[in-house]
């Protein structure tokens, strides 16, 4: 919005040109997210907690360890969102398609997980939404988003699908098979995430360090200068997303804030889905749909080894881990909360900084 209504300006007041920059702009939503976080997180947290007496159910099949967190409420995905929408308002160019496409996807994930957590809450019911309708309604907003993104890419790589280490190669996909594969990468990007979201801190961190990697990919594929530089395939536009991921970054930050381990509020379905759905929603825009299976390793990981767990119980009745997701499997190891939170965060460090080299790598 300032960028609207002040850039416009910048004949008559030069200092205006600032809003120009994609940097300064993002760099704006980053404290813009952040502060507004520190700001409305306290009173935010005490009316979930008034409205939600027991906070969220815990589940009586998981580890004992978490019956500590009963009274904890939930719902914390709203202070993200809200954050996160603000700031990308005030600072993005809202004549910008993909950011608009890509804040609808997350505004959506995060009303059926809201939905969700608003059923677990009153319900009393871990399960809230039935996995079928959750599952039918983000098939049925990726679709919708893949064939807007598609509307908007440049003709030559329309319905292409790009692969990482290789400069000139794109495989055709078809409208129906980049739609297609355009629903997997963002549904499974959002479920990745809900997955992993089981301990203090544990999802919002790798969710902060793959934003700020998507956020520098952005920028680079929006940048005709960088993507012939590095032999990436040019974007128009999408370089806008770089402030939608920079208030992303400052939406978490401010999340972990109240977040970190012992927790005064969980992200619930409510921000775990939203979120994996923007970076899911984003990796098809620039093309780095395969980079994202690298940088959000962690989140792959997680859902592999749930996988893993029910088709090795389905077929020869035994359990590869004790329990899962993953970082379940370590907590009855006797490994202590913090501990596998940080060390699951290394890794996410690691593979965030792998997926960035492949910029690099043509």
């Amino acid at each position: 919005m300032f960028y609207n209504f002040l850039y416009p300006l910048a004949d008559l007041f030069t200092p205006l040109n600032l809003f120009r920059y994609l940097t300064f702009r993002s760099i704006a939503a980053f404290l813009t997210a952040l502060v507004l976080s520190f700001l409305i997180g306290g009173p935010l947290i005490r009316w979930l907690r008034s409205k939600q007496r027991q906070g969220q159910p815990i589940r009586d099949d998981g580890p004992a360890t978490h019956l500590t967190k009963k009274g904890t409420p939930t719902m914390g995905g709203l202070l993200i969102l809200i954050t996160l929408t603000v700031a990308t308002l005030l600072w993005a160019d809202l004549t910008n398609r993909y950011v608009w496409v890509v804040l609808g996807v997350t505004l959506a994930f995060g009303a059926v997980g809201l939905w969700d957590d608003f059923l677990k809450v009153t319900k009393r019911n871990p399960k809230g939404v039935s996995g079928k309708t959750k599952l039918a309604f983000s098939i049925a907003v990726s679709a919708v988003a893949a064939w807007l993104i598609a509307d908007i890419s440049p003709p030559q790589l329309r319905y292409m699908l790009a692969l990482p280490f290789l400069k000139d190669v794109l495989v055709p996909l078809g409208i129906v098979g980049f739609v297609a594969f355009g629903v997997l990468v963002i549904v499974g990007a959002s479920n990745a995430v809900n997955l992993t979201d089981g301990l203090d801190g544990l999802a919002i961190g790798p969710v902060i360090m793959a934003s700020a990697v998507f956020g520098l990919i952005a920028y680079v594929v929006g940048n005709s200068i960088l993507t012939n530089y590095l032999y990436l395939h040019h974007i128009p536009r999408s370089g806008e997303l770089a402030v939608l991921l920079s208030a992303l970054v400052g939406a978490g930050l401010g999340f972990l804030w109240f977040n970190a381990p012992p927790a005064m509020v969980f992200m619930g379905d409510t921000g775990s889905l939203a979120i994996g759905g923007a970076l899911g929603a984003v990796a098809v825009v620039t093309k780095h749909e395969i980079v994202l299976a690298i940088v959000g390793g962690l989140f792959v990981l997680e859902t592999v080894s749930v996988i893993v767990q029910v088709l090795s119980f389905k077929w020869t009745g035994r359990r590869v881990f004790r329990m899962a997701p993953l970082h379940h499997h370590f907590e009855q190891k006797g490994w202590a909360e913090p501990t596998i939170v940080f060390r699951f965060w290394i890794i996410a460090a690691i593979l965030a900084m792998a997926g960035l080299a492949t910029l690099k790598l043509r």
